[in-house]
């Protein structure tokens, strides 16, 4: 082991909460900020770099939010249509996708400061823009915006993650890669004061940080011994969406070592619709996001012995994709089949489902589609024909009944197969429209898990970890991203995740920050 080096604050992971932790640290007052970060340097960035840089925040309007984006031309302005989204709201849709589950005082702290952490974010170089493509249709020649999410970031994760390199840059933070962290270091009395990394050659060092540790390491996702631990059986067989380097040793030592409170929904995590034929181990540091499949609202899903399996229009799409990755795996052969007319396909978004992008299996009848599936996977085509038309049948008679309501993918339209001559056994409760028009579209997809939801139990207002033993915060260690616990059960709604990681990752950088102030103190009166 070489000899011991000092810092003010270490930061463990590059990711977005980690970087929002350096850099509030800086903020506050601490000189010497170190970012240690598993991988090298190609996969910087950890989860952030594959998401779609989408941030969940309260707002008051499209005034509101103007003075942060970069892609609103002032011609634009009129043709936009942007409810509000308020404290209310978020909190209520957290509430509902949760069960009412999340930890109350967390989730009021993740409302209350997602405004004003945006806007930090965009002063220290996060380039928001509206989010067109994900989150509005044009109708009638309007920008509608749904679901409440509004913002996401210039070239998306991979562009955040730059973004938040160039602001580590600018702020003197020192970011070291392809050194893990295989130790934390600690007083008798648990104090954490510093950690052990690994070089690539194997040796060891030790990093002093007089003002403590802050874990932003991520999840268990990418570790298939932990996920079936915890998740259950038949998740060693999810696709990993994200980083391989996400595998759940910081989580570990926290719990093990240190004696932090495991707390939280460990056997939930996001996951996704996601490409078949995307890699198995790890995300695709080009395409990243784009193998998510987030089209099904506007068609239909089957298993492979063609039945559907899932309310496909329960709720925005927003509020459904993390958990249609686990209603997938539970499928035979953990797979699906999304599934369009050619008037559904119109809509789909070109980032996912582009021909350069995924495998389309197209036909010019939904026989013909039947037994090209069955090429590819389908067991039971027969049965998805059946399925399909008592599904068109069920739609005519809705529209029967209901001439008045109209298609409408900004909003739940009410358009479902339910009517008074009954319905489904499985209906779609919204935006049900008929699957007729040829050609018709599918494309296989499976589970992709993006990250855990199990974590570290901390405090909401300084995001210190909580001791299992003492229920007071462990001094000098402090937690941000997916290592929280307690957040999210079973869902989250979508933008969500990026959001708490820099909110309490800015809480985080400012705690350690004045844990080196108290510090300093207590040496020089010594």
């Amino acid at each position: 082991m070489s000899a011991d080096e000092q810092v003010d604050v270490v930061v463990v992971g590059s990711g977005n909460a980690g970087f929002a932790s350096a850099s509030a640290a800086v903020d506050a007052g601490a000189k010497r900020v170190l970012v240690l970060e598993k991988a090298p340097q190609p996969w910087a960035g950890g989860n952030t770099t594959f998401t779609a840089g989408a941030y969940r925040t309260v707002f008051q309007g499209l005034e509101d939010v103007l003075p942060i984006v970069h892609n609103v031309p002032p011609a634009m302005v009129d043709k936009i249509d942007m409810d509000p989204y308020t404290e209310a709201d978020f909190t209520n849709d957290i509430n509902k996708v949760t069960s009412n589950r999340a930890n109350p005082a967390l989730a009021r702290a993740l409302v209350d400061e997602s405004n004003a952490t945006t806007r930090w974010l965009a002063q220290n170089g996060v380039k928001f823009q509206l989010s067109f493509n994900r989150q509005a249709y044009e109708i009638n020649g309007r920008q509608k915006f749904w679901g409440g999410m509004v913002l996401s970031v210039v070239d998306g994760g991979k562009g955040l993650t730059q973004q938040h390199q160039a602001n580590a840059q600018r702020k003197g933070v020192e970011v070291r890669y392809a050194s893990p962290v295989v130790d934390v270091l600690t007083t008798p009395a648990n104090r954490v004061y510093g950690v052990t990394v690994r070089r690539p050659d194997g040796v060891t060092y030790t990093v002093h940080a007089q003002g403590g540790v802050i874990l932003a390491a991520g999840g268990f996702e990418a570790n298939p011994k932990m996920r079936v631990q915890h998740l259950g059986p038949g998740w060693d067989l999810a696709y990993v969406r994200g980083t391989p380097h996400n595998t759940g040793d910081l989580l570990s030592i926290a719990i093990n070592k240190l004696g932090a409170r495991p707390v939280g929904n460990w056997s939930g995590c996001h996951s996704t619709c996601w490409d078949a034929n995307a890699p198995v181990e790890a995300g695709d540091q080009v395409l990243t996001n784009q193998f998510t499949k987030s089209g099904y609202p506007l068609g239909l899903m089957f298993n492979a012995d063609g039945d559907r399996f899932v309310d496909e229009g329960v709720d925005m799409r927003n509020f459904t994709y993390a958990k249609f990755g686990r209603a997938i795996l539970q499928q035979p052969n953990g797979i699906a089949f999304q599934v369009w007319d050619a008037d559904g396909a119109k809509w789909l978004r070109k980032e996912e489902y582009a021909d350069d992008v995924v495998e389309k299996i197209t036909a010019d009848s939904l026989e013909d589609l039947g037994e090209v599936m069955e090429k590819k996977g389908m067991i039971n085509p027969t049965r998805f024909i059946v399925a399909m038309d008592e599904y068109n049948r069920a739609v005519q008679a809705h529209r029967s009944e209901h001439p008045d309501l109209v298609f409408d993918p900004s909003k739940k339209d009410g358009l479902s197969t339910r009517s008074s001559a009954g319905g489904l056994n499985l209906d779609k409760t919204n935006w049900a429209l008929p699957i007729v028009k040829p050609p018709f579209v599918a494309v296989k997809v499976t589970c992709g898990i993006t990250f855990t939801f199990g974590g570290l139990k901390i405090n909401e207002e300084t995001s210190g970890v909580i001791s299992q033993t003492t229920g007071q915060a462990i001094t000098g260690l402090f937690a941000a991203g997916e290592m929280v616990g307690g957040l999210f059960y079973e869902n989250y709604p979508g933008g969500s995740g990026l959001t708490s990681g820099a909110v309490f990752g800015r809480k985080a950088g400012r705690s350690a920050a004045a844990h080196l102030r108290q510090s300093a103190k207590a040496q020089a009166r010594l």
